[in-house]
C-alpha cells in the first residue's frame, strides 16, 4: 500500500527527549485503505514520540467521532472513538513488522510511516456491534424497529408448542429433576 506522506514522520533531526505531532484524521484516510464502512470521520490524534539513543517509542492517542450506520437497524450514528495504542521502533539489518508492537527499521532509516498503525488502533478500538443509542433508550422511532418488533417471538408463542400437546421423552423428564433437586 502506497504511503500518504502526512504521516511520514522524520526522526533523524530530533533530539533525545518527547516530541508530539498533531493529526486530524478524515474521512479520506480511511478511503485510502478501502475501509468504507464510515460515513464521516472527525478524530484527532496526538503522538508522542520518545526517541532515546537506541530506540524510539510512540503513543498514540485519539479522540473523535465517526459516522456509522447501526447494524440494528441502518440508521446512521455518530459513534465516539478513543483510544491509545503503543508501540516501540528498534533499529537492525532488516524490516520487520511482524511484531504489532515492534517495528524493526533498517539501520540508516531516518523516518518512520505510522499509517498503519493509526488506521488499526482506529478500527480495532470500535465495538464490535454498532448500536444506535436511540434504540438503546427507546426513543429511536424506525420502520425497521417496527418491524423488528412485529417478528420478534413473544413469550406465549413458545409456550403454544408445549400446549398442542407434544410428548417430551420421560428420561429428559428425569434429567429435569436432577437440576430442580438442588
Amino acid at each position: 500500500m502506497k504511503e500518504m506522506k502526512e504521516f511520514t514522520i522524520p526522526f533523524v533531526g530530533l533530539k533525545l527527549g518527547e516530541h508530539r505531532f498533531d493529526f486530524e484524521i478524515k474521512k479520506p484516510f480511511f478511503e485510502h485503505f478501502e475501509y468504507d464502512e464510515f460515513n464521516d470521520a472527525n478524530i484527532n490524534l496526538d503522538v508522542l514520540l520518545d526517541k532515546k539513543t537506541t530506540l524510539l517509542e510512540f503513543t498514540l492517542s485519539y479522540t473523535g467521532t465517526v459516522n456509522v450506520n447501526c447494524d440494528t437497524t441502518n440508521e446512521p450514528y455518530n459513534q465516539g472513538v478513543s483510544g491509545e495504542y503503543h508501540f516501540i521502533v528498534k533499529f537492525g539489518d532488516v524490516f520487520n513488522n511482524e511484531n504489532e508492537d515492534l517495528l524493526i527499521l533498517p539501520h540508516g532509516s531516518y523516518e518512520v510511516n505510522i499509517q498503519q498503525y493509526i488506521y488499526e488502533s482506529i478500527i480495532l478500538g470500535l465495538p464490535s456491534r454498532r448500536i444506535h443509542p436511540g434504540v438503546l433508550d427507546g426513543t429511536l422511532k424506525s420502520d425497521i424497529l417496527d418491524k423488528l418488533e412485529e417478528l420478534s417471538p413473544n413469550g406465549s408463542n413458545t409456550n403454544k408448542d408445549a400446549t398442542k400437546g407434544e410428548t417430551t421423552d420421560p428420561r429428559w423428564d428425569t434429567l429435569k429433576k436432577l437440576l430442580t433437586d438442588k
